[in-house]
């Protein structure tokens, strides 16, 4: 049950465009922006997009409990259907529910092998084979290429897109395309990098790395805050 208003007003759907395509599997993407500005909400937006599609979501947070988790989707979720005018909100939220499960790895007790043996339980026992995976929390600042690129590894072996969520600060160094820190040294690992910045009431939302193209489209969508959709004009 997916409304034609909401799969219009979708970020995603320009930047599927943009990038070739979406994301695809096996691929890392991430979404960069300093506190506060709604990267986790942004990523709730992704993983509501395929549930409410019909695509299986493994959400995992690294710093959330699963009721905070839950309580975001719950809330965004509102603020879409209100958004979109969803008529039977039971049934889509139900419809929702069903496509999506929780994980957390709370107080640093988190390994890509404990995630890859997680997920594989899952399609073992629970015959639930995710899609989209969403990773938040990840410390960038902390990692090494090789870590990022193990976490690659699992979405190939797993056929899944992987989205995650790295933190920047006001002044940090960038590179040539635009990168900031902390993801600058990390790139090789990652095919797609969309950052959000606040931009008068409104969240702007940018490409800076669209796979190998060397020509990344210049990109600049503005987002409600809320909803993580395009603002009306």
């Amino acid at each position: 049950m997916y409304s034609k208003i909401l799969n219009e007003r979708n970020p995603l759907r320009l930047f599927e465009h943009s990038i070739h395509g979406g994301l695809g599997p096996g691929n890392i993407g991430v979404v960069v922006a300093r506190h506060g500005i709604g990267k986790t909400a942004f990523l709730v937006g992704i993983a509501l997009d395929d549930a409410m599609r019909g695509r299986k979501v493994l959400h995992v947070s690294l710093d959330k409990t699963v009721d905070h988790v839950r309580e975001f989707y719950d809330e965004i979720f509102m603020d879409l259907a209100h958004s979109a005018g969803l008529e039977d909100l039971a049934t889509a939220r139900l419809e929702m529910e069903r496509h999506r499960m929780i994980h957390t790895y709370v107080g640093g007790t988190f390994t890509t092998d404990k995630l890859r043996h997680s997920m594989q339980f899952l399609k073992d026992v629970a015959h639930f084979e995710p899609a989209c995976l969403i990773l938040e929390g990840f410390a960038f600042e902390h990692a090494t290429l090789a870590d990022v690129e193990a976490l690659r590894q699992l979405a190939v072996e797993f056929n899944v897109e992987l989205w995650m969520s790295a933190l920047t600060h006001r002044g940090v160094a960038a590179d040539d395309h635009g990168i900031p820190a902390p993801l600058t040294k990390l790139g090789a690992a990652i095919a797609v990098i969309v950052q959000m910045v606040d931009d008068d009431g409104t969240v702007k939302l940018s490409l800076l790395k669209d796979h190998d193209n060397p020509n990344v489209a210049a990109l600049a969508l503005a987002l409600d805050p809320s909803t993580m959709l395009l603002v009306k004009k």
